[in-house]
């Protein structure tokens, strides 16, 4: 019973959040299962379905930017491309290894992407986000969503 009152609360929070937001919880969510895996290598399965979990999440990603309504700049939409590339083929590679180290590299993209995207960008009236620093750190240069 606890468990659907849990589901009831996620999924409520879910329609409340905008794109942008649900994007940064899915990537805080793979990064998090990750870091679990990290924390028993021998646990095969926890390991691999956390990866699978990753990949699946960067595979919807991977979708997303090539779908022609997407309306992202083409440059975004080819770095975007570019990292998930990468993102593969780190996971095949620590599929295939099974170790943890591999894993941060992996945690981390999704960490500075989940940041950047929690970031407001300025809204279609005008209002400015907050003022950015001089020299962005990478988190911070882009998001996923328009």
């Amino acid at each position: 019973m606890a468990k659907d009152k849990i589901n009831a609360y996620s999924d409520a929070q879910k329609t409340a959040m905008s794109p942008r937001e649900v994007e940064a919880m899915a990537l805080t969510k793979a990064a998090f299962l990750l870091e679990e895996a990290k924390k028993d290598i021998d646990n095969y399965q926890a390991f691999s379905q956390a990866l699978r979990f990753n990949h699946l999440l960067w595979t919807i990603i991977q979708t997303d930017i090539t779908d022609k309504n997407n309306m992202l700049p083409p440059e975004l939409k080819a770095n975007i491309m570019s990292l998930s590339i990468f993102v593969d083929k780190q996971t095949a590679k620590a599929l295939a290894e099974g170790t943890a180290n591999l894993l941060d590299v992996l945690i981390n993209v999704n960490r500075n992407l989940a940041e950047g995207l929690r970031i407001s960008p300025p809204d279609a009236a005008g209002e400015a986000s907050p003022p950015a620093p001089a020299t962005p750190p990478p988190s911070q240069t882009g998001g996923i969503s328009a």
